[in-house]
């Protein structure tokens, strides 16, 4: 059905009275998918983000670029946001162990995107300062070690031993 094509392949040259039916047959599909793409994309977005956006851009393609760039992200932002999700996070003893040290993982991988690489050593010691008093036993046999350890040791090889919460 081509409905992408318009975001797919540049607008064809305009067509002039030498051109031919193939020509015309092309810009008749261009123009039928970008009708068709910025229906669908107005439609998708919310209506306090389409504003005056809607008059300034022809083609489905020049609209989303205009989007994106009103748009676009901020890395400080989002890698103060992470950041301090990673450091408020705390483990109330509901739940599952292992997917908040995942999560707390998941959010340390996120700002080595972002260009912020933290250490593992540093995330394993978020973790045990962020976990309640009943897992203190943990924090005094980890504290007592030479050896780091790595999340996976901490996840596979203590947490089972742990009591549950």
């Amino acid at each position: 059905m081509d409905l992408d094509l318009a975001l797919r392949v540049p607008k064809p040259a305009n067509l002039t009275d030498k051109s031919t039916s193939d020509e015309k047959r092309e810009m008749e599909k261009w123009k039928k998918s970008n009708r068709i793409s910025l229906m669908v994309i107005k439609r998708a977005i919310p209506e306090y983000f389409r504003g005056t956006m809607f008059d300034q851009v022809d083609t489905a393609k020049a609209f989303l670029e205009d989007l994106e760039r009103r748009f676009a992200k901020n890395k400080k932002v989002e890698t103060s946001t992470i950041l301090a999700k990673l450091i408020s996070m705390r483990y109330t003893g509901k739940g599952n162990i292992r997917e908040y040290i995942m999560e707390m993982s998941d959010l340390a991988s996120k700002l080595k995107a972002l260009k912020l690489d933290l250490y593992e050593d540093l995330l394993v010691h978020l973790v045990l300062i962020f976990l309640p008093a009943q897992f203190s036993q943990l924090k005094v046999s980890y504290n007592c070690q030479k050896d780091f350890w790595s999340l996976n040791e901490l996840i596979s090889h203590w947490l089972p031993e742990l009591p549950k919460a």
